[in-house]
């Protein structure tokens, strides 16, 4: 079983582009969570009590 990760995997794994969007998508995410638990510039009282 030398071979675990399928050619799918792998192709997702090796596409550059697939790559970046999912380094945007995570710094984005990444981005929203720590505006959101410091209030971001605005104070938006209603989204801090979401944890």
């Amino acid at each position: 079983m030398t071979q675990r990760i399928s050619k799918y995997q792998r192709l997702k794994m090796m596409n550059p582009i697939l790559q970046f969007f999912r380094f945007i998508y995570l710094s984005i995410k990444i981005l929203i969570v720590v505006a959101g638990g410091h209030g971001g510039t605005r104070n938006i009282k209603s989204s801090t009590s979401s944890s």
